[in-house]
This record gives C-alpha cells, sequence and structure tokens, in this order.
C-alpha cells in the first residue's frame, strides 16, 4: 500500500510519520518543497530515493493508494483538488480551507469522483474526549486557552478554535436550535471567543482565550449530579462526591493519547476495505466556524 506525506512540518514529524513509518505493509512515500528537510526526514526514516519526491506530480506517479496531506492550509485548496482528481483517497489536516467556498468545493469534488476524503479531527478520537460520549451532558465547557496570541479572526478561527467547535459538535447530545456568539477584539486581532450552542436539556460552552496567561486545555461533561474533567488530553478526573483521577499511562505515546494514532489508523482501515469516506459532517464544522467568523466580524464593523 503506498502511502504519500504532502508537507513534512512540525505537525507531520511528530504526530503522523511516527505512526505511518510502523505500519505494516505501508510504503511511504513523502513530499516537500524543502530539498533539506525532504532530505533530513527522508533520511531519519531510511527511505530511498524512489520514496522521496520535491514536486505532487512526481508523488502522484507514483501511484499511490492514499494520501495525508500537512502542508500549510493555505494550499490545501491546490493539493487536494489534485490527489481528489486523481481519485487518491485523501486525509487533510483541520482546515480543509480558510474560505467556507473552498471547502465545500472540495467535499463535492469527493463526492463527485467517488473518492474519500477525511478530515483530521484528532479530539473526536482521544481517549479521554471519547470517554466523555458515554457520561450524561447536561453541560459542555470546553476551553482551549494560550499566551499571548491574539489573531486575525478567521486564521484564529479555522486554525484551532476549530478543535473547540468540533468537539462540542462531537458531543452534544441533541440538535441544537440556539447558536450564540461574543467575543473581544482589538486592533483586528481576536483576544477572546465564546461559543454556546443550546438544545432541549443541554447547554455547551466552548472558549478560547488567546491573552490568557496560560497555555490549557480542559473539557467538561456533567449531568445527573456527576461531572467528568479531562485535563489537557492526559488527565481524566470523575467527580461524584470525592474526585477519582485517572493519568495517561507512561508508556502512551502522545499520538495515541491525543486520537492521532486512531485518526490515521481508521483512514488506513477505510481504504484497504475499499470504504469511501465522507467529509460532509466535517464540512458542518466549517460551516458553523464560518458562521463565528461572521459574528466576529460583524463586532469589529
Amino acid at each position: 500500500m503506498k502511502v504519500g506525506c504532502i508537507g513534512l512540518g512540525d505537525i507531520a514529524q511528530k504526530a503522523y510519520l511516527p505512526v505511518l513509518a510502523v505500519q505494516p505493509g505501508v510504503e511511504l512515500h513523502l513530499q516537500t518543497r524543502t530539498p533539506a528537510t525532504l532530505k533530513r526526514v527522508g533520511d531519519s526514516l531510511h527511505l530511498p530515493d524512489a520514496q522521496r519526491h520535491a514536486d505532487l506530480d512526481a508523488l502522484i506517479a507514483a501511484g499511490l493508494d492514499a494520501a495525508f496531506v500537512h502542508a500549510p492550509t493555505d494550499v490545501h485548496p491546490q493539493i487536494v483538488t489534485r490527489l481528489l482528481e486523481a481519485g487518491v483517497p485523501t486525509c487533510v489536516d483541520k482546515p480543509l480551507a480558510y474560505e467556507l467556498a473552498d471547502s465545500e468545493r472540495l467535499v463535492e469534488l469527493a463526492e463527485e469522483r467517488g473518492v474519500s476524503l477525511a478530515v483530521g479531527f484528532n479530539r473526536r478520537h482521544a481517549p479521554g474526549y471519547a470517554q466523555c460520549a458515554d457520561h450524561p451532558r447536561e453541560l459542555i465547557l470546553m476551553q482551549k486557552n494560550r499566551v499571548g496570541l491574539p489573531e486575525a479572526p478567521r486564521r484564529m478561527i479555522l486554525d484551532d478554535f476549530i478543535h473547540v467547535v468540533d468537539t462540542l459538535r462531537f458531543l452534544v447530545p441533541g440538535q441544537v436550535d440556539d447558536v450564540t456568539v461574543r467575543a473581544r477584539a482589538e486592533d483586528g486581532l481576536l483576544h477572546h471567543v465564546v461559543l454556546q450552542l443550546a438544545g432541549d436539556g443541554f447547554t455547551a460552552l466552548g472558549v478560547m482565550n488567546r491573552l490568557s496567561g496560560s497555555t490549557e486545555e480542559i473539557l467538561e461533561v456533567s449531568g445527573q449530579d456527576t461531572k467528568r474533567q479531562v485535563v489537557n488530553l492526559a488527565e481524566v478526573i470523575d467527580h461524584k462526591g470525592q474526585p477519582t483521577v485517572r493519568r495517561r499511562g507512561d508508556w502512551v505515546p502522545v499520538s495515541r493519547q491525543r486520537g492521532i494514532e486512531q485518526v490515521t489508523l481508521a483512514f488506513l482501515d477505510a481504504v484497504r476495505a475499499g470504504k469511501t469516506l465522507s467529509a460532509r459532517d466535517a464540512l458542518a464544522t466549517h460551516e458553523l466556524c464560518e458562521r463565528v467568523v461572521r459574528a466576529v466580524d460583524e463586532r469589529l464593523a
């Protein structure tokens, strides 16, 4: 099975390549336009020159069975279009694109061609978060905060807050009938944003503060007088009277803790089985993010 990895930045090197490189039956092919990076990463994985490619044409010509796209978001539309037109099942980092129209076009192209398209929303597969789907969820609160990183609204929301949006969508226990956005921005930079999703019997709050004084990610789900809290994807605390703490095992790799291994293997298994994956649900997350962007832009106007 020939699998291409396009873009060899931090996310590829730290998260995906360690998983892909050890999969039996996978012939890994790399592609980047940076020769020094291609040589360094290729050497570290002991790949022959035939599995290292300086351009996308050469990679596609190798006869790929699947591809993972970790290039910058700005070039996602161009790269994913080429792969889908070549009939290559594709898994791409979030977001599909910065503009909703581009994301819609890619999903429609995949459906027209009958080719799998998946978006790497790894938090759905992270063990701590997946366990929250089995807990009462009358109230959901997710915070993903950073230090000193106010940013232009569209990039902040599509690059980072999208994780919060998708996790809330994954965990809400029913149909959302109310969406509320609050935000603070200054000089064109978004400082914090709050998204509320509400429906019959539940409320979900997503918070991102880019001037919080701390880099942290905390998820809480509660209901029926119990609460489950997940801290930085590694520590699960159940509250019912006295708290019970479960920590990530010492030998559990970070890629498994964060759900990246599971996303990767699920995609490869689907390709092997000839199952066509749809990105329609991922597109719904992009649509909600666009709603947040527009609400923030209205406040800035």
